[in-house]
Order: C-alpha cells, then sequence, then structure tokens
C-alpha cells in the first residue's frame, strides 16, 4: 500500500500557509503570454485602502477565484488583476482623525505636508485588505497588483480627463449639488444615501401683495425659506388659478415673490402650494432656471446660516435657525399648522452627515452620450448582467441619469489637471504640469481634487496599462467577467462601462455577476449596531478557508440573498473533514505508484456507476458554473462527494480490495475517483484538495492548482448501471430502516425475502448478494417470483421488488408499541405547549418575527415525527399480524 499518508486530522492552519507561501514564491497565477490557451480575465472589484476584508468581500473575491481557477482546469490563459482604491473622502478621514489625537490637523499642516502623511499611512497600512486577501486563498496575479493612484492609474487619469475636455464632455460651471459640510466636499446623486427621520411639516401663510388672499405652504425646511425665491402651484389646480402671475409677500423677510404655475407641483401634497428655494433644493434649482428665478443662498458650504439670511439668522446653526423660524412665525401669526412627518434624509454615504443642496462652481462630465452607448451595449447583448433582472435598474438609472460632478473638495485623491493664469485670466488643461503661463504669468492649479469613482471607472483598462499599448492590453481587453455587488452597480459598473466604451471603443466586460447580499441568520443585514457581523477572517480561525469558502458558495443561488450563520460553516467544515479522511482510507488501499490498472477493467455494478457518476457530475458542474449557478455546482460536488462517493463507494469497494483477483482494476477506479474528485473540488475548496493530491501517487502536476481538468470519458456513461444502483441502493436503505426503526441491534441476523418477477432486479439482486449482505447487514437472501416470508414480517416496496424482513424472534413487539405510545404520549404533550403560545395574540404580536417563526417550525417538526411514529405504529401491529 501507498507509503504516502495524511496526518489523522486535518489542520487548516497549517496547510493554508504552506500552499500560500508556495503558490506566492513560485507566481503559480502569473499567467505566461506565450503560453497556448484563449485569454481569460477578470479585474477584483478594489477594496478600499481602508478597509477590511468583510463578508461581502468573501462572497464575492470566492466567486471569482472559482472561475478563474475553473477557467485554468479548461486551458485558458487566466489573468486576475488585484488592487486598492485610494478612497478620497474614507482615507482622508482617518488621516485627519490620527492627526487629531496627536493634536495637530490638516490645516495647520497644509496641503503638501498633509499628503506626505497620508502616503506614509497608506505605506504602512494599505496593504492589511491585500494580505487579508490573501487569506481566501485568492489565486489572482499579486505581481500586478494595481492602486488607483499609481503612477501609471495617475496618467491614465490625466489622459482621460484632457482627453474629454477636450472633447468638450467636461465643463466647469455653477451648479447645485449635494455638499457633505462634514467632508467639505461635493457628492455625487449616487453617493448620497437616504435614512427614515421622523420630523414636522409646518403650514405657514404667505399672503398676497395686494391683499387678494393668501396662499398656505407646507414644508419640512422652515429654515430654507428665508431664500424663497418664488411659490409653484399647478396649473390645473382651480383653487389658486385667481393668484397665478400675482405676487405674494414672504413672512419674516418681507420680498415679494411670484406665483407661477407648473405641472410639477403635487396638488395632492400638503396644500398643493411649493416653496421655491433654487439654492437648497435639487428640483427648485431645475424650476428656478426654468423661470430665471434669483438664486438666494441662505446657507453656507460650512451648514452656517450665510448673511442672506438676515442679521437674526446669520452665523447659527441650520438646527438653530430652524427652532427661531418655527417660533418667530408662530408669534406672528404666520404658522397655520404643524404635524409630526415621516420622510427621508439625504446623507453622505461615508460620515452620515445630513446632505446641503449647495450652489457652487464644480467640474462636471456631460454624460448624456457615454449613457446612450453604455445602455445599447447591453440592450444589443455586448455585455450581459445576471440576474437579467438588474439590467431594469441599470436602464433606469441610465435614462435618468444627470451630468457627473467629478470635482472634490479634498487633498487625497487626483488633482485636477487645470491652471490658472494669475496675469491674464486664462486656463490651462495639461496633460504635463506647465511651468508657466504662454503670457509670462504665475500658474496655480485647481485646488480640487477628482471623484474616487473617476479613476476607478477606467480599472478595467487602466490596470492593463492604458494609455500605453501593451501586450497586457492587447490580450485581456475585454475582461471576461466583472464580479460585483448591486449596490455599485451605478458607482461603478456603469461608469466603467461608459468609459470602456468611450476610450477603448469596447465594453470593458463580456458579462457582469451581480452577487448576493450576505445576510445574519434571520435575513436581516449585518452591522455593528446589531451586533450580527460574522468575520471571516474569525471564521477561516475557526473552522479554515475552504469551510467558509464552500458555506458561500453552497448558498450563492442567483438573485437571493444568503443567511449566513456560524453553524453552517462549521456544517461545512465536517464536509471538509469527511473529504480528507476519504482520501486517508484510499491512500492506505492504494499503491505507492499511480495504479497500472486500466479502469475499463473493473467488474461490478459499483465500478460502472461509480465512473458514469463521475461523468454526469462533470457535466453538471460546467454547465453550473458556466452559468453563474454556483450553489447548484457545490450542491452537486457536495452530494456526489459525500453521500455516493464516501457513503457508498468506499463501502462497496472495500470488498475488492480484500480480493486478490480484483483489487487492481479496483485501486485504478478509486484513484480516478479521487483524483477527479478533487480536481473538481479544488476550485471551491483550494487547500485541502491541493494537500490531498500532494501526497496522491503519479498525480500530475506536483501543484493541482496547475492541473487541467478531469477527462471527459462519454464512453462511461451509463444510464441503465445508475439506475440499476439507485434501487440497489434503497433495497439496501429498506434493510437498515428497518432495523433502526424497531430498535433491532446490529448484532442481530436479518433475512432478506424479495419477491419478483422481474428478469433484470432478479439478476441485480443475484450478482449483488455480496454487497446487499455486507451494507444491509442481512444473512439469508431469497428472490424470484415464488419466495415467501411469514406473517410476521416488516415489508418494503422498491421498483418492482417487494421485500419483507422476517422479524419472528428478532422484536419484542409489545415492548416495542410501548414504547412508541410513550414517545407520542410525549410528542402530544409538546405539542400542546407550543400550539397555546402560537395561539397566544400577545406572544404574536410582541415576540420578533423570527422567534414566532422557528416556533411555527418547532411545531411542523413535531407534526412530521408524529405521523412518522404513527405509520410506524401500524405498520408494526400490521407485522404481528
Amino acid at each position: 500500500m501507498s507509503s504516502k499518508t495524511l496526518p489523522k486530522g486535518y489542520e487548516p492552519a497549517d496547510v493554508e500557509k504552506r500552499w500560500l507561501d508556495r503558490w506566492d514564491k513560485e507566481k503559480a497565477f502569473t499567467p505566461d503570454l506565450d503560453a497556448e490557451g484563449e485569454p481569460y480575465s477578470l479585474v477584483i472589484p478594489p477594496p478600499n485602502v481602508t478597509g477590511a476584508l468583510h463578508m461581502g468581500h468573501a462572497i464575492n473575491h470566492t466567486i471569482q477565484d472559482i472561475v478563474c481557477r475553473c477557467m485554468r482546469q479548461k486551458g485558458k490563459k487566466v489573468l486576475w488583476v488585484p488592487g486598492t482604491d485610494h478612497a478620497g473622502i474614507a482615507t482622508q478621514n482617518v488621516v485627519e482623525r490620527k492627526l487629531a489625537a496627536e493634536g495637530s490637523s490638516r490645516a495647520e499642516l497644509g496641503r503638501e505636508k498633509f499628503l506626505e502623511q497620508v502616503w506614509e499611512w497608506k505605506e504602512e497600512y494599505g496593504g492589511r485588505i491585500l494580505n487579508q486577501m490573501r487569506r481566501l486563498g485568492e489565486s489572482v496575479d499579486w505581481s500586478r497588483t494595481r492602486f488607483t493612484m499609481d503612477e501609471g492609474l495617475s496618467k491614465a487619469v490625466r489622459e482621460v480627463f484632457v482627453s474629454l475636455y477636450e472633447q468638450g464632455l467636461i465643463y466647469r460651471g455653477e451648479y447645485i449639488i449635494n455638499w457633505c459640510t462634514r467632508c467639505g466636499t461635493a457628492l455625487a446623486d449616487d453617493e448620497v444615501e437616504y435614512s427614515p427621520n421622523k420630523g414636522s411639516l409646518y403650514y405657514i401663510r404667505y399672503p398676497a401683495a395686494d391683499g387678494s388672499g393668501e396662499l398656505v405652504v407646507a414644508t419640512v425646511r422652515p429654515e430654507t425659506m428665508l431664500g424663497d425665491t418664488a411659490v409653484a402651484v399647478h396649473p390645473e389646480d382651480e383653487r389658486y388659478a385667481h393668484l397665478v402671475g400675482k405676487r405674494v409677500v414672504l413672512p419674516l423677510v418681507g420680498r415679494e415673490l411670484p406665483v407661477i404655475a407648473d405641472p410639477y407641483v403635487e396638488m395632492e401634497f400638503g396644500t398643493g402650494c411649493l416653496k421655491i428655494t433654487p439654492a437648497h433644493d435639487i428640483n427648485d434649482w431645475e424650476l428656478g432656471r426654468k423661470y430665471e428665478l434669483d438664486v438666494v443662498k441662505v446657507i453656507g458650504a460650512d451648514g452656517l446660516m450665510t448673511g442672506e439670511a438676515g442679521p437674526d439668522y446669520a452665523g447659527l446653526t441650520v438646527e438653530q435657525a430652524r427652532a427661531k423660524i418655527v417660533e418667530k412665525l408662530r408669534q406672528d401669526g404666520w404658522l397655520v399648522d404643524e404635524e409630526e412627518y415621516e420622510h427621508k434624509v439625504s446623507e453622505c454615504y461615508r460620515c452620515r452627515t445630513v446632505i446641503e443642496p449647495h450652489v457652487s462652481e464644480q467640474w462636471f462630465v456631460a454624460v448624456q452620450p457615454l449613457a446612450e452607448r453604455a445602455r445599447k451595449a447591453v440592450e444589443v447583448g455586448e455585455t450581459r448582467i445576471h440576474p437579467v433582472s438588474w439590467q431594469k435598474t441599470y436602464y433606469n438609472w441610465l435614462d435618468n441619469i444627470r451630468d457627473w460632478c467629478i470635482s472634490r473638495q479634498l487633498w487625497w485623491g487626483h488633482r485636477i489637471p487645470v491652471w490658472y493664469c494669475q496675469s491674464c485670466g486664462k486656463m490651462l488643461v495639461e496633460r504635463q504640469d506647465p511651468d508657466a503661463c504662454p503670457c509670462g504669468g504665475e500658474l496655480v492649479q485647481d485646488p480640487d481634487v477628482l471623484d474616487t469613482w473617476f479613476s476607478s471607472a477606467l480599472w478595467p483598462f487602466s490596470t492593463l496599462g492604458w494609455p500605453d499599448q501593451t501586450r497586457d492590453l492587447d490580450l485581456f481587453y475585454p475582461t471576461s467577467l466583472l464580479v460585483t455587488a448591486f449596490d455599485i452597480l451605478f458607482f461603478w459598473v456603469a461608469r466603467m462601462m461608459m468609459m470602456g466604451l468611450h476610450f477603448m471603443d469596447q465594453v470593458p466586460f463580456r458579462d457582469v455577476y451581480i452577487h448576493a447580499l450576505v445576510r445574519d441568520e434571520d435575513g436581516r443585514k449585518m452591522s455593528k449596531s446589531l451586533g450580527n457581523v460574522i468575520d471571516p477572517l474569525e471564521m477561516i480561525e475557526r473552522y479554515g478557508c475552504d469551510a467558509l469558502r464552500f458555506t458561500l458558495a453552497a448558498h450563492a443561488a442567483m438573485g437571493r440573498d444568503i443567511r449566513l450563520s456560524e453553524a453552517r460553516i462549521e456544517g461545512y467544515r465536517h464536509f471538509v473533514n469527511k473529504i480528507w479522511n476519504a482520501a486517508r482510507f484510499s491512500l492506505m488501499n492504494l499503491p505507492d505508484a499511480k495504479p497500472t490498472a486500466s479502469i475499463d477493467q473493473a467488474e461490478g455494478l459499483h465500478h460502472a456507476w461509480l465512473l458514469s457518476r463521475l461523468e454526469t457530475v462533470k457535466a453538471e458542474v460546467d454547465e453550473a458554473v458556466a452559468a453563474y449557478r454556483f450553489n447548484d455546482a457545490a450542491q452537486a460536488l457536495y452530494q456526489f462527494t459525500w453521500h455516493e462517493f464516501c457513503d457508498w463507494y468506499l463501502e462497496m469497494v472495500k470488498l475488492d480490495l480484500q480480493d486478490e483477483d480484483r483489487a487492481g482494476p479496483a485501486q485504478a477506479v478509486l484513484w480516478t475517483g479521487l483524483a477527479e474528485i478533487v480536481t473538481m473540488l479544488h476550485p471551491f475548496l483550494p487547500f485541502v484538495t491541493a494537500e490531498i493530491w500532494s501526497v496522491l501517487p503519479g498525480a500530475e502536476p506536483e501543484d493541482l492548482a496547475l492541473a487541467p481538468e478531469p477527462e471527459k470519458r462519454t464512453h462511461l456513461a451509463a444510464p441503465d448501471a445508475e439506475k440499476a444502483m439507485v434501487e440497489l441502493q434503497e433495497l439496501i436503505v429498506a434493510v437498515r430502516t428497518i432495523r433502526g426503526e424497531l430498535n433491532i441491534a446490529p448484532s442481530v441476523d436479518l433475512d432478506a425475502v424479495i419477491r419478483t418477477s422481474n428478469e433484470a432486479e432478479i439478476r441485480l439482486v443475484e450478482e449483488n448478494a455480496e454487497m446487499i449482505r455486507r451494507l444491509a447487514r442481512v444473512r439469508g437472501i431469497e428472490v424470484g417470483p415464488e419466495v415467501s416470508a411469514p406473517r410476521a414480517s416488516a415489508a418494503a416496496v422498491i421498483g418492482s421488488m417487494e421485500l419483507r424482513v422476517p422479524l419472528e424472534g428478532k422484536v419484542d413487539f409489545q415492548a416495542e408499541l410501548a414504547r412508541l405510545d410513550k414517545e407520542l404520549g410525549k410528542i402530544e404533550k409538546d405539542y400542546a405547549v407550543v400550539q397555546k403560545k402560537l395561539n397566544n395574540e400577545g406572544f404574536l404580536a410582541n415576540a420578533p418575527e423570527s422567534v414566532v417563526q422557528k416556533e411555527r417550525e418547532k411545531l411542523a417538526a413535531m407534526d412530521a415525527k408524529r405521523s412518522k411514529l404513527e405509520k410506524l405504529r401500524e405498520r408494526l401491529e400490521e407485522s404481528m399480524g
């Protein structure tokens, strides 16, 4: 037998470190550009350089790794590019907090010194997320690791900005944007998140200037009324038709405002009258431009009321001004009513500060022509989105897109390549930093940086060397697949589509797979505040990387969120142990070299069945991975490995291994089964499979990560053998079930009497009688159309076979009936307790839904068990005659 062996227990930490070190040292996943094979490429969604590995990363990166390892097995030339994003706002915030703790500040240091601090922080901590990614066993090409502010990507960013400016697609202008007063920067529309808020809706009188009536407006932001420049009503609203074209007086200020009619106004909301504040509401801004209204800024960039708000309010915070204005309106009789009101408040996606719409001069990308092409590319199938349901969301966003505000009032990021002459006022937009204006005047660079998403929008081609015409770019663009989360479909995916099509004249990726959201076991989103976060690194420490990866893959059903629990991960650790133990058994029964016998020489249903099932599973896994149904692939491998290879084949082959004449061919099939199982499992479980392969006699190449997929042997497909094995297994299970249900000890000999007139079934039993005796633990077997059994027998039907197991002298019928009655009585008592709880209206109203659901599941389980015991009791009585 083989001198190579495996330790008794699988220790993930040791195995994982050894293989990670080896793959790094040998650059196992750096593709040979001159090798044969079709190019296949992915770019990893770059995590923030400030980030730490979480379950979102774990599912995203696991899926990509599965695909990459599968494609390598198919002989493709795979490039998977890793990297990190400089994360402008997040990184600047981290370093500012560090400085504050040291008693310093960004303003105190100045821009140049502050950026030195950020780069120092990046060098010290920026590799953390990459090291954590390594722990997942990601087969990326680490030699090509990129950073969104490295030299090559900076060159690409500069080229794109200048080119778009020259083409008239980047412009500078005054516009209303989302402004974070805490971060002190503009934000794009999709960097704003919305949270529910309980506030008040205030009803305020605006009297007509000529005394002919009044309008009452409803608002949740009375502090902005100081900047009102009109009141609008719907043109079909008969209540206010007599006031359209007239002017009303703005309370507290005395400014006269025009009354305009516009279909944008909702007649059903509030009173049907809308105050228009162009400087502090994005929709009002559009109406202001339409009707050429004045723009009065009453809230500044610092979040404080400005001088235009008047001396009574200037310098106050928004909250202070609101309270003071409401009190003044109430005192002077302008406040008609006030009611509680729930609405959504916009917040900065980074620091959760309430967003203030703010009019300022910013840089924008005119995205309409880019968006149209990005939409069409998906419509005609140049890029396919999976699941297809996300296409509608993608189209909707592009159809309603507004120009993209790309300037950020930060210091960390790609500096906008624009310079202003202090002498002649000329603006220069350059690819290389200019020394001076043509007039000789001094130049000052624009202080703003570009939105982080601007540089990451170039990721699929900038990481491959663009704007230089590199070999990587020629071979691997467009990339084959993008795996990402739904929440950056707009932030990132759509923008990569726009930039890729515009600058490369090709889509950036052929397929986009939107993976599931990982939730807790009760379906809640994981968050620190709920205390339900499952840390992937802790799970790796506890159960091993393979167990975590397989759990995520096995539950990654397309379009459905994953409900994750530690118990599930622990369950798949048992699967890893099962494979390990199966390999240990196999090695103990294999020679030191690869078996020389041919698998075609192996005789017996169990060999034909296993070899046929191998072909079936290969096809199922191939099809599932190609369709991005990773859960189906994982479940097919799990079912086959655990329940068919381990539970059945390894038991069946023991008889052959003990027989000198049959051992050689049996070893060939055993070796083939184990080798092909670990190869198919490798993309899902890279570490345990690589370790098993490394000691499998004759396995080539030495590193399973570089091995091709198992050979396809379609001539071995044997549907009849698979069908016959199912019948044989059902027959064995039926005897085992009878023994188990009736508590018949393993030491008690049983007989099997099988009545059938089907010749194929008779042959099946006769040819596998030795197997049935061993696995079903029976002594005598009778089969045929005329066989009979005593009345006191247990019965089962398999196909057209009627199985009878004589029980006389094997079972104490009265004692067994008493045991069943006692168990049924206990179930009835427990059932009544749970049912009473579920009939309690107070419990249903107050208990968390997850608790109620568990009680319902408990009741259903007791129902099923009661039904099973009742049927068993009936069968026992029948057996007694």
